[in-house]
């Protein structure tokens, strides 16, 4: 069962509310974006129907103003003659002044002589043709006037108004129909918006869960994501990280496993000679014998700890600590230390060094890995045998080869021969001082180092080692 920490009940309350703010902000976006359509819908309708009838009420003044410029004299008598001459106008209301806006007809019923100063009078008594309108509840209430002209003189002004519930009532079911469309629309962007957010937290969900999962230690949980976006590719990554994680926790746990057993064997025979030594009356030459076996022991759990030092620094070292260096030299230094060795184990050194080339690595770094290459090449060995190390160069990799004629490794053992702890003959790793760590600090170092590692072998004739390292040519050596 996993449990969830307060902190973490809080983090994912926090989650929620975060989640929840984005989606209102979604909202209240997409809602702000409709209502401007909405309402920009509504005044380019409301405009549509102005323009057409403006140019229906201005042509009906005009048509109207021109039959009023025909009359000698410009009365009440005249224009009423005239009017009820002109059945087809069909307008609310029909307003006919002299030059001074005194009405001189009006079809509202109201007395001749009134004064209808209106501003669109106003502007048609001055020349010019005067147009507006007013929308409200279904209603388009429309004005116009032009100017009555009689030879180059304005001598009057025709005014019409005219309701219109008709195209009002259009404009005004256009209106509804835009607005519950629009309110239709953010309905779906609500449910959209809710839909989405619902299956993106489930999704995500399952990677915060999977996190816990993994918190508590079981890293063989997968999560599987489904579908093909960016969480998915995040679903991928988790479960990639997850089985390095698996991986290097079973490293771990192996490496401790075999680095205690390890370090307790010397421990245990250094416990059990010591007590002897203490339990048993004993000679001084037996003791001699028995102290000196101690500092065997003492020796080689020495060497194992120096080992597990050297492995840790070549794991924790970063690969921009290096510098160009030639392998020839640090070969030579490590033939010189080796050489007694090799002496005693009748080992004879063949050193072919003529085709050297810079390599870009930290010399205590080469100088460990060839250590431990023709280290392995003398213990392993032969007597009586050979140890090579050869330098070369192939296209731009720089080669460093190590071959003995020893036993050569069987074939089902070569896959783990860079394994920590690993040994091919444990009673014989054991007599010669081998830890099993030598070649996988040689393989971290070579790969940190941008570098390759082969491993050849025939059994009973021998093993080859081969490291490629890129050469590192200088500006002077190119020159």
């Amino acid at each position: 069962m996993v449990i969830i920490s307060e902190s973490k009940k809080a983090a994912y309350r926090g989650y929620s509310k975060t989640q929840f703010r984005y989606g209102m902000t979604y909202v209240v976006i997409t809602f702000v974006i409709m209502l401007i359509l909405n309402i920009y819908c509504s005044k380019t309708c409301q405009q549509l129907f102005y323009e057409s009838k403006k140019a229906s009420l201005v042509e009906k003044c005009l048509l109207a103003s021109t039959e009023m410029s025909t009359l000698d004299v410009l009365n009440t008598t005249a224009v009423t003659g005239i009017v009820n001459q002109m059945d087809s106008l069909k307008v609310t209301r029909l307003v006919v002044t002299d030059q001074s806006g005194n009405a001189l007809y009006d079809s509202s019923g109201s007395d001749a002589g009134t004064y209808t100063l209106f501003p669109e009078i106003l502007a048609a008594i001055q020349g010019n043709d005067a147009c507006s309108w007013n929308y409200h509840d279904g209603v388009i209430d429309a004005r116009a006037a032009t100017p009555i002209v009689y030879y180059g003189t304005v001598v009057g002004c025709v005014y019409m108004t005219e309701y219109d519930t008709v195209q009002g009532g259009l404009i005004q079911s256009m209106q509804n129909n835009v607005l519950r469309i629009t309110l239709l629309l953010e309905i779906i962007v609500i449910l959209f918006s809710l839909l989405f957010s619902a299956n993106f937290s489930r999704r995500l969900n399952k990677i915060m869960t999977s996190m816990r999962i993994i918190q508590e230690g079981d890293y063989t949980h997968k999560v599987d994501m489904g579908g093909n976006d960016e969480l998915t590719i995040l679903g991928n990554e988790f479960n990639d990280l997850t089985e390095r994680l698996k991986t290097s926790e079973e490293k771990r746990s192996r490496f401790v496993s075999d680095a205690s057993h390890e370090l307790k064997t010397p421990l245990a025979s250094i416990k059990l000679l010591a007590d002897s030594i203490l339990q048993y009356d004993m000679d001084l030459e037996t003791v001699r014998e028995f102290v000196g076996d101690i500092g065997d022991e003492a020796e080689r759990l020495n060497r194992m700890t120096a080992k597990l030092l050297s492995l840790t620094r070549a794991e924790g070292r970063s690969s921009e600590e290096s510098e160009i260096i030639y392998m020839a030299p640090t070969v030579q230094r490590v033939a010189r230390m080796l050489r007694q060795n090799a002496l005693q184990s009748d080992i004879t050194f063949q050193l072919d060094l003529e085709h050297d080339c810079p390599v870009l690595i930290l010399e205590d770094d080469l100088y460990q890995v060839v250590f431990n290459l023709m280290e392995n090449g003398i213990k392993y060995n032969t007597p009586g045998g050979t140890l090579t190390v050869r330098l070369g160069r192939e296209e731009d990799n720089a080669i460093l080869e190590v071959s003995d004629t020893g036993m050569g490794i069987p074939e089902d053992a070569i896959d783990h021969i860079f394994e920590r702890f690993y040994r091919v003959d444990k009673a014989r790793s054991r007599a010669t001082g081998g830890s099993g760590l030598g070649l996988s600090i040689v393989r971290t170092i070579v790969q940190r180092n941008r570098g390759e590692i082969q491993f050849s072998s025939i059994l009973g004739k021998g093993s080859t080692f081969t490291v490629t390292f890129p050469v590192f040519d200088t500006e002077v050596d190119k020159a």
